[in-house]
């Protein structure tokens, strides 16, 4: 039997059912990745497969470095096929981690390869994968769409004119929206602050929120229905004059931790409030320590692998913040992730503070995220959630990833999922009523999105 089989990681007949029958042919939402849109707008052609697996893949090139590769092989001028060969060289050591499944799902759905990747295969599966990508002709547009991908929203800067974006809205079968990523403009105690406002022609803290008003009303237009906001650690929360602090930094001088808490504060706000204003929705991603290998990150750059899971105190100023807005009726709906694990219950029981008619699960205990999306990660959070809310109301899985092959991620996530409430039925937890369990698997994979969101 192949590895990757019809009822792979399906472990009795009540999951086999639910897959098959109810989550299998759904199409996808994957309402957060952070794939290029230019490659989609220009459609670009691959020319190997060591392109599409390793390009920007910051999973693998953490593995690749655990297991004694040299830089040249995962960030380096290597040659391509030597790369894809000392990836392949790691693969068999990796059980237990996710990359093994993700891998073989990739080779299987894109590639038809049954064959375990290994250095004794690698050069086999490398030219056979590139025979397929010449004679398909894949490209980022032919991924997509082979995918099942019914939305895909991309992850964009402020500043952004998003003519990719306009370009894929009248010649793409599949919507491509941008997502408002406003971070460099909140991050004022990042070395890339002031050369962002200079990049952007603002100067003051006035022409700042006039500036960002009316790039919400642009995004608005061009079909952006989501905003995410990467915090550093957890999201503060102090109040004050941020205008003060910035003019403090915007003239050069050093402001303390307690200030730059303040700024952020007050824009986060700011723009919270304007996405309740939109009917957009706000995703906080809470709990990553980036970039914390220095010397690599001046040899390789920034965002190559080198960051973790911060441990730093969430509830409190995460409830005066979403308290904040709700006392002033502008709470937008929100999606909470935690990178920690240890915050699990702290935002899932926060979620349940500021639910609110009509919505169904206006605030979100969002999917499991980086370090997390994997199958013990997975499970927790539905867990979590299914103990301290409503399960069947979730808004379902994301890629949050820049390869077009991560969509086989989407039928990682439904196979766990089916697999979770088949053994919660077979269990005697739960009774085998089809039609009711059969409506919440499609309501996960796919409803449930397509209305919070409103695509």
């Amino acid at each position: 039997m192949a590895f990757i089989h019809d009822d792979f990681m399906l472990h009795s007949d009540v999951s086999k059912r639910l897959y098959h029958e109810y989550a299998e042919a759904l199409p996808i939402i994957d309402y957060h990745c952070h794939l290029n849109p230019e490659e989609i707008a220009t459609d670009r052609q691959y020319q190997n497969i060591t392109e599409l697996t390793l390009e920007g893949d910051h999973y693998k090139w953490r593995l690749m470095r655990a297991a004694g590769v040299e830089e040249d092989y995962i960030t380096g001028g290597a040659d391509p096929q030597e790369k894809f060969k000392k990836w392949a060289e790691v693969v068999p050591l990796l059980i237990g981690n996710p990359l093994y499944h993700w891998t073989h799902l990739e080779l299987k759905r894109y590639f038809g390869i049954d064959a375990l990747l290994s250095g004794e295969t690698a050069d086999e599966i490398y030219r056979h994968c590139n025979q397929v990508i010449s004679q398909k002709k894949y490209s980022a547009r032919s991924l997509i769409t082979q995918s099942g991908a019914e939305v895909v929203c991309t992850t964009d800067d402020p500043s952004d004119a998003l003519t990719a974006h306009q370009t894929l809205s009248c010649g793409f079968s599949v919507k491509v929206l941008p997502t408002f990523r406003p971070d460099k403009a909140i991050l004022i105690d990042r070395d890339t602050f002031l050369p962002y406002m200079e990049s952007i022609g603002v100067s003051s803290y006035t022409e700042l929120k006039k500036y960002m008003l009316k790039r919400l009303d642009y995004f608005h237009e061009h079909g952006c229905r989501l905003a995410d906001h990467g915090m550093d650690g957890g999201i503060p929360f102090a109040r004050g004059d941020a205008e003060a602090v910035f003019k403090r930094a915007f003239s050069g001088e050093a402001i303390s931790t307690q200030e730059a808490d303040l700024y952020k504060t007050e824009m986060n706000l700011f723009f919270a409030s304007e996405y309740a204003r939109r009917g957009w929705t706000l995703q906080l991603h809470i709990g990553a320590l980036r970039n914390t290998n220095s010397a690599m990150e001046k040899s390789v750059g920034k965002d190559a692998g080198f960051d973790s899971i911060d441990d730093v105190s969430v509830a409190r100023p995460l409830a005066r913040f979403l308290d904040t807005l709700e006392a002033d009726n502008m709470l937008p709906k929100t999606i909470l992730y935690n990178l920690h694990p240890k915050d699990n219950y702290t935002l899932a029981s926060m979620a349940g503070n500021f639910q609110k008619s009509p919505w169904k699960t206006k605030v979100q205990f969002g999917s499991a995220w980086w370090f997390n999306d994997q199958r013990d990660g997975m499970e927790a959070q539905m867990r979590t959630l299914a103990n301290f809310g409503i399960l069947p109301y979730f808004v379902g899985m994301l890629t949050d990833s820049r390869s077009f092959l991560s969509f086989v991620r989407h039928e990682y996530f439904r196979r766990i999922l089916c697999n979770l409430l088949g053994t919660w039925v077979t269990n005697g937890e739960y009774p085998s009523d089809y039609d009711r369990l059969g409506q919440m698997v499609k309501n996960i994979c796919y409803l449930n999105a397509k209305q919070y969101f409103g695509f």
